[in-house]
């Protein structure tokens, strides 16, 4: 009862103040609803993105990896500190000076309509088969696991599953259809202080409890017991080789946090350029962080565990968690755990809704819809969006190399090609709408039969990268044959006030300092 109790009480706190904040806020115009009406600070926005990225997936599906394949799968967080940092100083500017609300705008802008198309499909397509179900299915194991809702409902472990997905997906459907971009945010900002306070107190009193109440002898211990899961640079043939840092990695790090609407639309609502970059090197350090949350628990839980749970990995953080934490603070996390689920849920909903509603709807279906009716229209494809993840999520369990493993997999089919066009957009001025198409769709063939069909023994993450280069070079070749007509640069008035941070390039130079030094000292101590 006192667990059930500390849950609710900090739930409803999280929804009591997103309304108290949301009370006067004009939510009918399109900036107002998919924007937060321009008006997000640099602590918002990187507590926002903090939270659309670490959820039930990071919790569960690296915890449960750390725990299987130790501390290499760090590269997934220490490495996107590099990808902010190149997105806060060159991809910041080029999009608030074209003032856009979405990154297919700039495709339109850069290639023509029909491309902003084609990638507005393929992003709807990739949040409802790969993020959305495997967020509700993640979240639905971690709080089945600590309430034992079959049990208490008296079903099979599988009905308690559905059960507890449908009710997570109803709850962050209502935030995202009725509270918009703003409301996603304040609950975001709320749910990142409890997630940060929450998730290190899991490490600290596992390593309180191994060392006898002395913190340091705990991590003596657990390192000495199994050094191996500290090595961050592995084999050729371990899940996450250290060699993908140089191929693949990185392009996926590029378009995760430079490129992707679900993170980058958090920016697109500064109030300016200043809070735009404080808010994305502000999420550099929290990445750096990151890892004493998401991948530190899954190595201490082998201490405990050894590999009795290998078979299920994803199940071995919830485990942890019930050995560790007592009654009353496992209710609070649990709070946590699921305002993290609805954090990234109900923002991938609202940049879902986003990109329908003005990539597709008012650009393919009514060109004059007002901006009432745009949200309207928002919120309804929010809501059928919610109910198709809802179906498709309990289809994603029993991944063999992990949930997380999965998802990185299949996003992969989206992320790469969509990156290429945009890279290119940005760097490669020659390149034709036409090479674009054909580069877009090249790479998407090219990664389903590579990964999905033929076994080809390639890592999937060096695969990225040769299926990047291998779209460049469709790109330049066509655009060779079809050289690029439109040649007009877009030099409108930026709708907001575009300068720097001052202290942007330092705290910069900081975070890609500190990245290159994590590797350099985990790889001299071992």
């Amino acid at each position: 009862m006192l667990t059930i109790g500390t849950f609710v009480g900090f739930t409803f706190f999280v929804a009591v103040y997103c309304w108290y904040r949301l009370r006067k806020e004009d939510l009918h115009s399109k900036d107002g609803y998919f924007l937060g009406a321009r008006s997000l600070t640099g602590g918002v926005i990187a507590g926002s993105m903090i939270l659309t990225n670490i959820s039930t997936e990071h919790l569960i599906g690296m915890n449960g990896s750390a725990y299987k394949n130790g501390m290499i799968i760090i590269a997934w967080e220490v490495t996107s500190a590099i990808a902010l940092v190149i997105a806060a100083l060159y991809f910041l500017p080029i999009y608030l000076k074209m003032g856009l609300t979405t990154i297919p705008q700039y495709l339109e802008r850069r290639y023509d309509s029909s491309t902003r198309t084609i990638v507005a499909f393929l992003l709807m397509a990739s949040f409802v088969v790969t993020l959305l179900p495997i967020v509700l299915y993640t979240g639905a194991i971690n709080l089945e696991s600590i309430f034992n809702v079959s049990e208490m409902l008296q079903v099979s472990r599988p009905e308690g599953l559905w059960i507890t997905v449908v009710t997570i997906g109803v709850i962050g459907s209502i935030y995202a259809v009725f509270g918009g971009l703003k409301a996603v945010a304040l609950s975001d900002s709320v749910n990142a202080i409890g997630l940060i306070i929450g998730g290190l107190m899991i490490p600290i009193l596992a390593l309180w409890d191994i060392g006898g109440g002395n913190i340091l002898d705990g991590v003596s211990k657990v390192y000495a017991h199994a050094p191996e899961k500290f090595n961050v640079i592995g084999a050729e043939d371990s899940v996450l080789p250290f060699s993908v840092i140089f191929t693949g990695l990185m392009i996926n790090q590029l378009y995760f946090w430079g490129m992707n609407q679900t993170i980058i639309q958090r920016a697109f609502g500064a109030k300016n350029m200043a809070e735009a970059q404080k808010g994305l090197l502000y999420a550099g350090i929290f990445k750096i962080l990151i890892p004493l949350i998401i991948v530190l628990p899954g190595i201490i839980a082998y201490y405990y565990f050894s590999d009795q749970y290998y078979g299920e990995q994803d199940f071995i953080y919830p485990i942890l968690l019930k050995k560790i934490l007592p009654l009353g603070l496992l209710g609070f996390f649990a709070a946590v755990v699921l305002g993290a689920i609805l954090s990234t849920f109900n923002s991938v909903l609202n940049s879902a809704a986003t990109i329908f509603s003005l990539d597709i709807y008012k650009k393919l279906i009514d060109p004059k819809c007002s901006d009432r009716g745009i949200v309207r229209v928002g919120r309804l494809s929010s809501l059928v969006l919610a109910i198709f993840s809802i179906l498709i999520a309990p289809m994603v369990g029993n991944a063999p190399d992990g949930l997380y493993q999965l998802m990185q997999q299949l996003n992969g089919i989206f992320f790469i090609p969509i990156a290429s066009i945009l890279i290119a957009g940005f760097f490669i001025p020659r390149v034709s709408t036409e090479g674009a198409k054909l580069g877009l769709i090249t790479g998407l063939l090219f990664y389903l039969i590579t990964t999905f069909v033929f076994d080809t023994g390639i890592h999937f993450v060096h695969i990225w990268a040769i299926e990047f280069l291998l779209n460049l070079a469709v790109m330049l070749g066509i655009s060779k044959y079809y050289p690029r007509k439109n040649l007009v640069a877009y030099n409108a008035a930026p709708i907001l006030e575009m300068t720097p941070w001052r202290f942007a390039k330092p705290l910069s130079l900081v975070l890609c300092t500190v990245t290159v030094l994590i590797y350099v000292w985990l790889g001299m101590i071992l």
